[in-house]
């Protein structure tokens, strides 16, 4: 044994950290590896550290960068630390250019793909702000919020993979423009596809209805349940989940319900031809209060409209300022009963299809007759 390290045992260590292996003495591969070991354990508690400091000024203060950094923080992916710790031991020894410029490659492809899961994720939590708070206050952004999450990662990603690409070595320029001629004869050949992409971004800006509105389109009646790049699908009163191309829903008219401010009602009803003249002026009054006596409610006009096959018809207009369906029923009910209780008072009789036949015999075949 010799003091200061040199034997011990009976190894000379300073000859053993001098032998090559692969072309680097022992030596710089056991400072390699001691750089590496280094760094694989330091990078995850440095990303532990900043993302509990982060989480806890942004619960603190509610500090919107403090949470975007905390969720990039947390998407740091341990297998690009552990590469990142690969590559900065291999600095300590001399490798091949060939096994360099790979391993460099490598690095650099990991970094571009963790810098984009970092965008990705300051991405989905601006995006699920913009959802919780549509949610809350303006649904017609539900879509929107849904198509600009699409768009961003697809602009996202295509930038990651075009540099991803050039990294390696590729012909980015060329390939775009590859790309491109590609994506016309693409484009010719799924153009119905597109139409619906298309379509589906016109309803998410123009937004002629949202999810939950209840439209009718053509015979179709029924609630928007989902609104997609392709197809909307719509719950029909029927109960079965209608689903409608986006292109060909654009094509049709369709009635929106669900922004109906009030109802605008009109309804007709006839009288006996034998009503005396002076009930058949006071009738328009009488429904006037038939309809203003119920809440909700706005007249607008009562007329005798005119002679019917069996009846003198009036004609009603008025408003419900619900745009309820049921509250616009219960409200019509309402006013069908007391109008049957007014003119039931009043001696008015409500008209039924009747029809009255006159015969009249000829006299020349009624003096024959007699004759015979």
């Amino acid at each position: 044994m010799t003091v200061g390290g040199i034997h011990w045992a009976g190894i000379n260590w300073a000859q053993w950290l001098q032998v090559s292996v692969f072309g680097n003495p022992l030596g710089a591969w056991l400072v390699a590896l001691g750089l590496a070991a280094v760094v694989a354990m330091v990078l995850p508690l440095i990303k532990l550290q900043v993302e509990r400091r982060l989480h806890a000024r942004a619960e603190r203060d509610g500090a919107q960068l403090s949470r975007y950094a905390a969720a990039m923080v947390h998407a740091t992916r341990r297998s690009v630390m552990w590469l990142v710790a690969v590559f900065v031991g291999a600095r300590a020894v001399t490798l091949p250019p060939k096994i360099d410029t790979a391993l460099a490659s490598v690095a650099a492809v990991a970094l571009l793909l963790q810098v984009a899961l970092w965008a990705q994720c300051a991405l989905d939590v601006w995006l699920q702000r913009r959802l919780d708070r549509a949610r809350a206050t303006d649904m017609a952004a539900i879509t929107t919020v849904g198509m600009l999450g699409f768009i961003g990662r697809i602009a996202l990603w295509s930038l990651a993979v075009l540099m991803i690409l050039d990294n390696l070595g590729f012909n980015v320029t060329a390939l775009v423009a590859g790309l491109g001629i590609g994506g016309v004869a693409v484009a010719l050949a799924v153009q119905n596809i597109l139409g619906d992409l298309l379509a589906s971004l016109s309803i998410t800006l123009d937004k002629p209805f949202l999810v939950g509105d209840f439209i009718v389109v053509d015979d179709i009646a029924g609630t928007v349940e989902h609104v997609g790049l392709k197809t909307t699908r719509v719950r029909s009163l029927s109960g079965e989940q209608v689903v409608f191309a986006n292109a060909d829903l654009l094509k049709s008219r369709i009635h929106n319900y669900k922004r109906l401010y009030e109802r605008r009602v009109l309804f007709g009803f006839g009288v006996l031809y034998r009503t005396p003249p002076e009930q058949l002026a006071a009738i328009p009054a009488i429904v006037r209060e038939a309809i203003t006596s119920q809440q909700g409610t706005r007249f607008d006009r009562a007329h005798f409209k005119g002679f019917g096959e069996s009846s003198l018809d009036f004609e009603v207009v008025y408003f419900v300022l619900d745009p309820d369906y049921n509250r616009y029923m219960d409200i019509q009910q309402a006013i069908n009963l007391e109008l049957v209780k007014r003119f039931a008072a009043a001696g008015v009789e409500f008209a039924f299809p009747t029809r009255t036949v006159y015969v009249e015999s000829l006299p020349a075949a009624t003096a024959e007759l007699a004759g015979d």
